[in-house]
């Protein structure tokens, strides 16, 4: 339903059943054969089945069956070009049987092993201690007569080797095979012509995913051939949907009328599986595409395994000489876990960064772009990157746009950075430092260094924004680590750091361990507390907002406990306020939707 024979190239798929998994038998090997066939053609396919135990008879048999496969693909797809209509042809798939353990030893000790489960793992456990297991491990390994494959030296007699495949024809070296070979850079237009432009820091707002939407819109343009946007049905949720301006969502099956966006040409690949999004973009990646997955950030935890396999095959195959980088998986996450209006707890899980951390420092990136424009050069960043997997997390809600693009184009290079127009330290040594990561965080920690510069006009305010989370590492751990001294400059090394975090603060904690001044950084994120609630409430609940910052500022900085006291006392009193009155108008209090950054702080 995905594949278009017209322009697509195809995929044999061998469903191999040997009857068994690791400890019992596999579904598919024990059903009816008619009930299995009439799965594979509930499929859209023609399935074609080997069978047999007689090793023989089995390779003639599959050497003829694929030969048939091959035809029928070369059939269906010269009619699909020569313009014969076919809305669901029948695509060839092959059902191999044979024995679990086939060849191997049919007993060991007295209890079957061919055609058993207990040849999935060991089937001669003993054989360092055991004189019989050994002998039967040798006839085993005999039984493929290797002197007549191998000569004294160990390499294949010359009939043998005259059988292998020549240049690209070998699987290895295949351009299909090694995508990095056949790999084009993307035609991408200047990210710059679709900024915000930004009249003052925060205005006016705007929808991050939606303002890149149009770069990606433009990018399938200019890309016609290499360039596909996956997703498990949530594209246009997450404000991408300028993409249907010029493509369709992929599908070659039953077009009916009232569909929205439907073509066999299609260049978004949309259907709700994770899995299914997450092996075709790996697949198209690895033979020579780029590609972004957009998904929910709740969800996309369902290709944890997934991902886990990609990042050690890049790790892998960075040190392989003839395996050439291939382009970067990226991953944009939004509907994010401070921004479920209506879908709730279920809905609220920030964790796949932390996920993603855990890999190999050389192949992971994590991007938490702070507003429209620092987004737009960000993702025109992974896209041009090789060989990387690129988390990057936006939102899709209106938000204020901070940074004019010169400035966010610099900061996104910087990976980090102070913003001096929010700071009230200057070029003095700060008295307590405000950092961010997250697009929600930001605006939270800028509304308290606004209510600080208010109230304590004397206390000396540093606000530092982090875009790349890797900068918080040290050098010696990531590529991207920030050298210590840099790090100790920006966040002191013995004030306070008030960190306001997009995700799980644990995980801000694992990156600075190291620094100098880690004892004194205090992490507010997500804490597991969630509901279907207003933005404001979401932060509350998990003690990120603005006025319990400022309570932070006044609990950590020394000797401001004492003369704060009142206006920490206004802070709590605050949040009781907007508190009440979310539940009483379902809404959050306009004083805080409201909010907009203010050149000058407004009179205490």
């Amino acid at each position: 339903m995905f594949l278009n024979p017209a322009r697509d190239g195809a995929v044999l798929p061998i469903l191999h059943l040997n009857g068994y998994k690791i400890a019992n038998p596999t579904v598919l090997d024990r059903i009816p054969d008619e009930d299995l066939h009439s799965l594979m053609r509930g499929h859209g396919y023609q399935p074609y089945e080997v069978a047999g135990d007689d090793p023989t008879r089995v390779h003639q048999a599959l050497a003829s069956t694929l030969e048939r496969a091959l035809d029928d693909i070369a059939g269906i797809q010269r009619r699909a070009r020569q313009g014969e209509a076919d809305p669901r042809p029948r695509w060839p798939m092959i059902i191999l049987r044979t024995p679990k353990g086939w060849t191997g030893p049919a007993v060991v000790d007295g209890l079957p092993v061919e055609g058993t489960f207990r040849a999935h793992q060991v089937p001669i456990a003993a054989v360092r201690d055991n004189p019989e297991h050994l002998a039967m491990l040798e006839a085993w390994l005999r039984s493929y007569r290797p002197e007549e494959i191998f000569d004294a030296t160990g390499a294949p007699v010359p009939n043998v080797a005259a059988l292998t495949p020549r240049g690209d024809r070998r699987m290895s070296a295949q351009p299909r095979a090694n995508g990095g070979t056949v790999l084009r850079d993307l035609v991408l237009p200047d990210f710059r012509d679709y900024a915000v432009q930004v009249t003052r820091p925060g205005s006016p707002s705007s929808e991050a995913t939606r303002t890149l939407g149009a770069f990606v819109r433009d990018v399938i343009v200019a890309n016609p051939d290499r360039f596909r946007l996956f997703g498990p049905d949530e594209v246009a949720s997450n404000r991408l949907g300028a993409a249907f301006e010029v493509t369709d969502r992929a599908f070659d099956a039953e077009i009916r009328p009232g569909d929205d966006h439907l073509s066999a040409d299609g260049r978004v690949m949309e259907v709700l599986s994770e899995h299914l999004c997450q092996g075709w973009l790996e697949g198209y990646l690895l033979t020579g595409r780029h590609g972004i997955f957009t998904s929910y950030e709740a969800f996309i935890h369902v290709v944890d395994s997934m991902v886990n396999q990609h990042a050690k095959w890049l790790k892998v195959t960075r040190g392989i000489s003839w395996r050439r980088p291939i382009a970067s998986l990226n991953y944009l996450l939004s509907s994010h876990v401070w921004r479920q209006d209506h879908n709730g707890f279920s809905h609220q899980d920030p964790g796949f960064i932390d996920h993603v951390v855990n890999k190999k420092a050389e192949v992971v990136r994590v991007y938490l772009p702070p507003d429209a424009n620092t987004l737009l050069s960000t993702m025109d960043h992974c896209l041009r990157s090789r060989h990387y997997i690129n988390v990057v997390v936006a939102a899709k809600q209106p938000a204020p746009t901070w940074l004019p693009m010169d400035e966010a184009v610099l900061h996104c290079r910087r990976g980090l950075g102070i913003w001096n127009w929010a700071s009230t330290a200057g070029d003095a040594e700060p008295d307590v430092v405000l950092a961010c990561a997250g697009d929600v965080p930001t605006l939270e920690t800028l509304a308290a260094a606004d209510l600080l510069r208010t109230h304590l006009p004397d206390l000396r305010v540093r606000v530092v924004n982090v875009v790349d989370l890797m900068r918080l590492q040290p050098e010696a751990e990531h590529p991207h680590g920030l050298p210590d001294a840099q790090f100790d400059a920006l966040f002191t090394v013995d004030k306070p750091v008030i960190f306001a975090f997009h995700g799980y603060p644990t995980l801000i904690h694992r990156l600075t361990y190291r620094r100098t001044n880690h004892h004194n950084l205090h992490v507010r994120g997500y804490k597991e507390e969630g509901t279907t609630t207003t933005p404001f409430d979401m932060v509350m609940l998990n003690d990120l907002d603005r006025f319990h910052l400022v309570i932070d500022v006044i609990d950590r900085v020394p000797g401001l406990s004492s003369r704060a006291a009142q206006l920490r006392q206004d802070m709590v009193d605050a949040r009781q306020r907007c508190r009440d009155y979310t539940r009483a108008h379902g809404d959050d209090d306009p004083a805080i939707s409201g909010w907009q950054w203010s050149p000058q702080p407004p009179a205490a």
